[in-house]
């Protein structure tokens, strides 16, 4: 084949290219948005499945739906990795039993734990300021170890699970010392 019309049809070719923009809806339902730029001007989208296509220099703005979506790019879609998920359970004063509304979540960590094929888990306990900060840190550390020793106790491999305690060093909610604080008193657990 001729050179010249070689590079000539690979030029056509690339000018024929498109690149598409779809916004899809946000997982927890809150409203999102995106502006696509680029040297002929700018679309908004601002409604889940709203879309922009830019072939030969402009962009065009189109309504898209579940369904195109889902034929053009659903193998895509299903090849991600899932979104993280985490759970925050709280803790009795001074010791690592969980409160009663804590222990029964340990169901539906367990269940989001298996739907995910390589999960990666991370326990971190924390405490609130009543008593001494290095007493503060072992408790938290003895948390979460309760934590992972009671996944490990319903199936979950414990080379899945990192283990941290943080003290009263990273309140949830902020407070003087020797005050005591539920919400402090916490082992999060982030699955991913």
């Amino acid at each position: 084949m001729n050179k010249p019309l070689a590079l000539l049809a690979v030029l056509l070719l690339a000018g024929c290219a498109s690149e598409r923009v779809v916004l899809l809806p946000s997982a927890d339902g809150r409203p999102s948005g995106v502006v696509v730029r680029d040297a002929g001007g700018e679309q908004v989208l601002d409604q889940p499945y709203a879309a922009t296509v830019r072939r030969l220099g402009s962009l065009r703005g189109y309504q898209s739906d579940a369904a195109e979506v889902e034929a053009r790019y659903g193998q895509t879609l299903r090849a991600m990795p899932q979104r993280p998920v985490s759970y925050t359970l709280y803790f009795e004063p001074g010791g690592d039993k969980l409160t009663a509304a804590s222990a029964a979540e340990f169901a539906n960590i367990k269940r989001d734990i298996a739907a995910r094929a390589a999960a990666e888990i991370m326990v971190i306990g924390h405490t609130d300021r009543v008593g001494a900060a290095a007493a503060n840190d072992a408790l938290s550390a003895k948390r979460a170890q309760a934590v992972r020793e009671q996944l490990a106790g319903e199936g979950v491999p414990v080379e899945k699970m990192e283990v941290a305690g943080r003290g009263e060093r990273e309140p949830l909610v902020p407070t003087a010392d020797e005050v005591d604080e539920p919400r402090n008193r916490r082992v999060e657990i982030s699955i991913r």
